[in-house]
């Protein structure tokens, strides 16, 4: 299929695998939450009545005091004693194998693009690392807050784009489905978009 280019007349042939996917809104909501949760670093942990210090002697005879039985001073319900049911550290990973996580990035591009979300540009570059030439660029393609998908790391790009709260740069190698998701509009140039169609062939 053929794309526009929205910083000159021409077009682009992209592979309609890549760019006309089906949508598929449970992979994708599946495929964002695992790589939500493999952030998370789950390192809670509680002590339980094993693990708290002392309480080792019975605090009083068994019988005859007329106070209830007790055999330790770390039980959950004394105060200073253990937690019942303490958090452990674990590990929220959630397993996602190589096809699915392909195939919600494709199925995010399709949708994006049938949306008018993302947009194609030849080239997006700055001559020097400065904030106001990058807002003049955005300005020209109508985007306020998004994501520039670019195919190398580019150090003037970054830097000029620092500074733009809702604007933020990633590679073709490293973009991520949490971040097409959350971002507005994104924009990608063209030697990324075939950069992506080698990735997720």
């Amino acid at each position: 299929m053929k794309v526009k280019l929205h910083d000159n007349a021409g077009t682009l042939e992209v592979a309609d695998s890549l760019f006309a996917a089906q949508f598929n809104e449970p992979l994708i909501h599946q495929v964002v939450t695992a790589y939500l949760s493999r952030q998370r670093a789950g390192t809670k942990a509680q002590k339980s009545r094993s693990d708290a210090r002392g309480g080792g002697a019975k605090p009083w005879r068994q019988k005859g005091t007329g106070r209830a039985r007790a055999g330790t001073i770390r039980s959950p319900l004394w105060v200073g004693g253990g937690r019942a049911f303490a958090a452990r550290p674990r590990d929220h990973a959630q397993k996602v194998n190589r096809k699915m996580y392909r195939g919600a990035l494709r199925s995010l591009l399709s949708e994006l693009l049938r949306r008018e979300r993302l947009l194609i540009a030849n080239e997006l570059t700055v001559a020097e690392p400065k904030t106001k030439l990058l807002k003049t660029r955005l300005d020209e393609l109508d985007v306020e807050r998004g994501l520039l998908v670019v195919e190398a790391f580019d150090r003037n790009l970054w830097l000029a784009a620092r500074n733009l709260p809702h604007v933020s740069v990633d590679t073709a190698a490293a973009v991520d489905p949490v971040s097409l998701v959350s971002a507005d509009k994104v924009v990608m140039t063209a030697a990324a978009a075939k950069l992506l169609e080698e990735r997720l062939r």
